[in-house]
């Protein structure tokens, strides 16, 4: 009988998200990926010094990368180092990387919140009386700040990304294995982005997802593309999630949850199987 592949499930259970339980989230992926593999949870700042003993490592809710940063850091260079696979794999181009990519979308034109880091780039930006001054680095709204046309300049001091403040209709996100769409959920009251409801996409809306996905070219692993819905009508991208994007499993019912389980066990065992043992 063959042996049955081993998964390091790293999480931190005790984090507190604002609006979302993560702990309850993993729970519920753990007994179900147990059905398939063998598995050990651990904390983030463990992860390193355990990694070694497992097929593969699994990167969930493991809270902001900011709350552990040496850790992280210590990992992901062990990790590239000793050639251990890590699920998402590690060279994604989004917030796994940081926020410039947001940089990088705007300069190329595609459908993003317009944002600069230079106050000499501020005329770049649509004309507003108010900008969303966040960290580089940031995660879960930490450090985001709104400030008026007046002060902006004041806080722009190589560390942050600007962008023009948007009234926006509601909130969108788009969640994908590999480079395939499994479901979609909005908030549709601005003010309480983590009430989702399921959404039903057109195909002009997944195309603007799928184009993340694709500019992304992570061959496995999870993807969270998260928009707005401007003013104009059209999507424009908050957040592309490579990391480890929580997946609100607790909003859909048991025939999408159940599809999207059986999603991420089949991308994992391709993953498993896509390299040497």
């Amino acid at each position: 009988m063959s042996r049955r592949p081993a998964l390091l499930y790293v999480t931190d259970l005790a984090y507190r998200a604002r609006g979302r339980r993560y702990c309850d989230e993993d729970i519920l992926l753990t007994a179900r990926l147990r059905e398939d593999f063998d598995l050990a949870l651990c904390h983030p700042r463990d992860a390193a010094a355990l990694a070694a003993g497992f097929d593969a490592v699994v990167v969930r809710n493991s809270g902001p990368v900011l709350a552990h940063q040496e850790a992280y850091d210590a990992f992901r260079e062990r990790a590239l180092r000793d050639g251990t696979r890590v699920y998402n794999p590690l060279t994604g181009k989004a917030d796994m990387a940081g926020k410039q990519y947001l940089l990088d979308l705007t300069a190329a034109g595609y459908p993003v919140i317009p944002t600069v880091d230079r106050a000499e780039d501020l005329d770049r930006l649509p004309m507003t009386d108010r900008y969303v001054v966040k960290p580089r680095l940031g995660a879960d709204s930490i450090g985001l700040r709104i400030v008026p046309a007046d002060e902006v300049r004041d806080h722009v001091d190589g560390q942050v990304l600007v962008q023009p403040c948007v009234d926006f209709t509601y909130e969108v996100s788009f969640y994908f294995v590999d480079h395939d769409f499994q479901y979609a959920l909005y908030a549709p009251h601005p003010d309480r982005r983590w009430t989702l409801e399921p959404y039903r996409p057109t195909p002009d809306d997944l195309a603007f997802a799928r184009r993340f996905v694709e500019w992304n070219d992570l061959g496995h692993g999870i993807q969270r593309v998260d928009a707005c819905r401007a003013p104009g009508g059209g999507l424009l991208l908050v957040e592309l999630e490579d990391l480890n994007p929580y997946l609100s499993l607790d909003a859909l019912d048991d025939e999408h949850r159940d599809a999207f389980v059986g999603a991420m066990k089949a991308s994992l065992h391709r993953f498993l199987d896509s390299a040497p043992r």
